[in-house]
This record gives C-alpha cells, structure tokens and sequence, in this order.
C-alpha cells in the first residue's frame, strides 16, 4: 500500500484521539454525577499471605475512582499496617498490606480494610496456616506432585495401546467414542473451574469474557494447528498418519488443560488453602490415566514407536509440572482463567475433530445414536465423573 493509503488509514485513530482528549478535558461524566456525591470504591483483596511478620495482604483498586486506605482491623481490633505503594490506590492500582498481627495457627481471622470514607472491605482467613515459602523443597514437592498425578498417569494410559491394537473397527468407533466421552467431561470440568475462578477476580478484568476470549483463540489456533500438520503430511511421509496428528492434537488440548490443573494446584497449596492428601492425589492419578488412553485411541491401528508415545505423553503430561510451578510462585488468577480457557477451546476442538471421525459418510446424530458408540460415549464420561469424585 501506498503511504497515502497507510495516511488516510490514520485519519480515524487521531480523530480518536482528539475525542478521547475532549472527553478528559471536559470530564461530562463528573459534570452529571456532582461535586458532593461520593467517590465509586471497591477494593479487592485478592490474596493473604501469613507469614512470620504477620499478615500480609495483596489489595487492588477494582473501582474507578481513587481510593485511599485509611485504617486495617483484625477481629475487630484496630492496628497498624504499612503500604509498599502507599495508601492512595488509582483504578487498578495495587498495593501489599503488612499487618504485623500474631496470627494463631488453625484459628479463623477476620481482616476488614477502612477507607478514607469509611467504607469497608472483608477477607475472611478460614483457617490460619503458614504461606510456604518458595525453595528448592518447595519446587521439588511441586515436581513430585507433577510427576505424580500429571506424568506418570498419562503415560500408564497409554499402555493400553496393545489392548487398543487389537481391537476390530467396531471397537475402535467404541474407544473413539469413549475418548469424546472423556474430553467432553474435561470440558466442563476446565469450563467449570475456570467460572469460579472469575467469579471470584476483580470485576475490571472481566474474567468470564477473558475466558470465553481464550477459549475461542485456542479453538481456532488448534484448527490451525491441525490444518498445517495435514498439509505438512500431504508433502513428506514422515509427517505422520491422519490418526497421529489428531493424538498429537489430543495431547496438546490435554497438556493445555493440565497445566491449568496444574496452576490451581500450585496457587492452593502455594496460599495454604489445601492440605495434600494422599487421597487427592490419589484422585487425581486415576483421573489423569484415562486421558493417556485418549491420546492413544486414534493411532491404536498405526503400531507407534516407543519414542512417538513418550513424546506423546510428555506433551500431555510434563505441562502439569509447569503449571504446579507457576501456580506456586506466581500467584495469578487471570493466568489460570487464561490457561482453563485455552485448554477448554482445545479440548473441544479435538473432540469435534474425533466425533467427525467417528461418524464418517454419516452425520454425528446418526453416528452417536447407535448402540456401541453411545454406550463408549457415556462410558467415558462415567469414568471421568467416577475418579473425579476423588478429586473434588
């Protein structure tokens, strides 16, 4: 294009933002809304910490006004705090309060923060434990527990592929149904999660949109994905079979979707807001094994090398680790909204992709209406729902 074209381009953008400077000089907002109403204040306490020199909490300005804060209580008594940026917080703005107040381990605490118009903001400490501190135990414990219920789980489902192996092609419609089964409940699972976990963020960074928004990107970039992989393989034959691009694209909707599981995990325990059990674990373990068995339903007739289903199963499992890692040391809601959503998008565009496999020549509704492939259908979601009680 020519620079004239790029100029006229331009015209709107500094039209834009000729209004934009109108609008803040002429303030129309603050004209309708008076000099004596209040100021809009809403405070978002998004974490608490419990450590050595009391408690430390994490505050956001989630309103549009400027907010400052005046005073701290806990359990209703009044003490001081110190702010690292200062007690004048503009819109999201944010601030870490130290209370040095002698927390008592196992006990409930209530924190109230007071602004300078008197407004007050809960958190409620359920249960007071001692924030972990990050360290080499602390990652190595987030490893093991990778390793345990990401890892290790995905790649015992993939010994299945001998029983898989030998199965006729009603079998196989029946397993691929079954693998819909399973992604279709980790869909919900991930959507699921990832709605609470807005619920509960600062309003400003719109976490239902921004996990709808993720969703959506991942669902189209794994469309992508999967169309370059079948070009690439209509070039060169080491490119792989049509049943290992749609097990490489199971594996990365599924390692998508466990580095989200693996953030939850890291942030709850990383907060103090979960003990580790060997029965969550256990839980999760068993929940994690079936999802090697999807990722190796599609290439069950292809005779994959032990090096093909390892790389598989790191694909699937190793993002788990990272997650536990991430979730532990840095703390952030709108990072495992973005993750569940983009393991959500993923997940689903895989198993639109199987459930077309499966139907062929036919449509879905005729496909999924016979006997073996809704009975392999609800199967997998039976046995998702059945080790994810374990979990939840």
């Amino acid at each position: 294009m020519t620079a004239r074209v790029w100029g006229v381009a331009l015209v709107p953008l500094v039209l834009l933002a000729a209004l934009i400077f109108l609008i803040i000089r002429t303030g129309p907002a603050e004209r309708l809304r008076g000099e004596d109403v209040p100021p809009v204040e809403r405070l978002a306490i998004e974490r608490a910490l419990l450590t050595n020199d009391g408690i430390v909490l994490d505050v956001l300005n989630d309103g549009p006004d400027p907010v400052t804060i005046a005073q701290v209580t806990v359990d209703d008594a009044y003490w001081d705090f110190a702010s690292d940026r200062g007690a004048l917080l503009k819109h999201l703005g944010k601030t870490r309060l130290t209370i040095p107040y002698p927390w008592v381990a196992g006990e409930a605490h209530l924190v109230k923060v007071m602004t300078s118009t008197g407004t007050t903001f809960e958190h409620e400490i359920a249960v007071a434990v001692r924030t972990p501190q990050p360290d080499a135990q602390f990652l190595l414990a987030f490893t093991l527990i990778g390793l345990y219920v990401g890892v290790i789980p995905v790649a015992l489902g993939l010994l299945w592929l001998p029983l898989a192996s030998r199965l006729g092609k009603t079998g196989i419609d029946v397993l691929l149904a079954l693998t819909v089964g399973l992604l279709v409940f980790l869909f919900v699972d991930a959507s699921n999660e990832a709605l609470e976990t807005a619920a509960e963020m600062p309003g400003s960074y719109q976490g239902v949109a921004l996990f709808i928004s993720s969703a959506i990107a991942a669902y189209l970039a794994l469309e992508w994905f999967g169309a370059w992989l079948r070009a690439r393989k209509a070039r060169a034959r080491s490119a792989g079979s049509p049943g290992f691009v749609l097990a490489l694209l199971i594996a990365v909707g599924i390692g998508l979707h466990n580095f989200g599981e693996g953030l939850a995990i890291g942030a709850a325990y990383a907060l103090g807001e979960a003990a580790l059990g060997t029965l969550l674990v256990i839980g999760f373990t068993l929940h994690n094994t079936t999802e090697g068995l999807a990722i190796v339903a599609p290439i069950a007739k292809d005779r994959p090398s032990v090096w093909t289903l390892a790389r598989l199963g790191l694909i699937g499992g190793l993002p788990t680790i990272a997650g536990a890692w991430a979730g532990g040391l840095l703390y952030s809601p709108v990072l495992g909204v973005v993750f569940l959503g983009l393991g959500a998008g993923a997940i689903a565009q895989v198993a639109l992709q199987i459930a077309r496999q499966v139907a062929g020549a036919h449509s879905l509704s005729e496909r999924f209406a016979t006997a073996p492939v809704m009975v392999g259908l609800l199967a997998g979601f039976g046995v998702m729902y059945a080790t994810g009680l374990l979990v939840g």
